[in-house]
């Protein structure tokens, strides 16, 4: 279970609107391949599955930018296709192509999926393995943060087969057949919802639910496969842990982060890198904030790098807040770069009025 009894943890007090003289920070994908630590790691796996699925090595992996840059919150490493795996639809990872998964697009394949419920926990164990042992290493002032994907975006690898372009298959679903899609949002909803509570109990102390997709959808698709799919999950974590912060992070929702920020029971907003500064204000008066620094701009570093994360910290940090990027640190980054952040946000302080 949650190891911060007295709330000491700044991560946390963030999440649930405490505002900090220096802003908290995490980056995603702040366990990954820019650093050379993870190189090494990951060559001893036999693939990426197995990677997520080995608790030395993800645990490894978990901890190693906490070691370089003392982040106020680990973030557990694994993938959100664990969820599918866990369901039982095929997945491997090609190098140079990202995920392949055996494409679901009828109702035929969704049923075959939900007879796989009741093993998922079986199957996904080694990570709340992972969790747990995460938990363990930690500073004290550190928070773990458990995470999955959202329906929707999850959706879209399992009926595209990987990453698309253009997202026709599945959205050619969910217009055509939308008994069918809806089977499988809600498939994925129980699914993600006991997978959370896991990582709970596990050891998680905060979740965050990854929307990367959300984006794509017109308006009312989006309230339809991204804004209930995350409520209903957000009201199923909450009847076993009410008191755990999540975050969530629907990018490139654009005018619609309003109705994210109006879900009940999420405590924090991750914004993508496209959201104005003067955007971001106004949603923070609504929920804590998290973001929204161009991975890009930290891959530049130098001059670029201090004067994007400078705006944001000024913007922001007298709010409640949490420093990110705006989407995941991306493999060319050199590390060096990432300490010049952390040292940055380190001494930045908000100026007086």
């Amino acid at each position: 279970m949650p190891k911060d009894p007295t709330n000491q943890k700044p991560f946390l007090r963030a999440l649930r609107g405490e505002i900090q003289e220096r802003p908290c920070f995490w980056l995603m994908r702040q366990a990954g391949r820019y650093l050379p630590e993870y190189r090494e790691t990951r060559a001893k796996a036999n693939g990426f599955v197995d990677l997520c699925l080995r608790p030395d090595l993800a645990t490894e992996i978990t901890l190693q930018p906490l070691r370089r840059y003392h982040m106020d919150a680990a973030i557990l490493f694994s993938d959100i296709l664990m969820v599918p795996y866990g369901l039982g639809q095929p997945l491997s990872f090609r190098e140079g192509e990202g995920p392949v998964l055996e494409p679901v697009r009828d109702a035929a394949a969704i049923d075959k999926l939900a007879q796989n419920l009741a093993g998922f926990d079986a199957k996904v164990a080694p990570i709340y393995e992972t969790v747990s042992r995460v938990q363990a290493g930690l500073p004290a002032t550190t928070a773990l943060i458990g995470f999955a994907g959202a329906p929707w975006t999850v959706a879209t690898y399992m009926v595209e087969g990987g990453t698309s372009k253009d997202f026709a298959n599945v959205r050619l679903l969910a217009y055509r057949d939308e008994a069918a899609f809806k089977r499988l949002i809600d498939l994925l909803v129980a699914a993600t919802i006991g997978y959370l509570n896991r990582q709970v109990e596990a050891g998680a102390e905060a979740l965050q639910l990854f929307d990367t997709w959300a984006g794509v959808l017109p308006e009312g698709e989006y309230r339809k496969w991204v804004i209930a799919p995350a409520a209903k999950i957000v009201a199923g974590v909450r009847v076993k842990h009410p008191n755990v912060p999540i975050v969530f992070f629907p990018k490139g929702s654009g005018l619609l982060y309003r109705e994210a920020a109006a879900i009940p029971g999420v405590n924090a907003l991750g914004l993508d890198t496209s959201v104005p500064l003067a955007f971001a204000q106004e949603l923070q008066k609504l929920k804590t904030v998290q973001g929204n620094l161009d991975p890009i701009a930290l891959c530049a570093g130098g001059p670029a790098l201090v004067d994007a994360a400078t705006r944001i910290l000024d913007a922001l940090g007298k709010g409640p807040f949490v420093f990110n990027l705006g989407h995941g640190v991306i493999p060319p980054t050199p590390p060096a770069n990432v300490a010049e952040l952390a040292e940055l946000i380190g001494k930045w302080r908000a100026k007086a009025a």
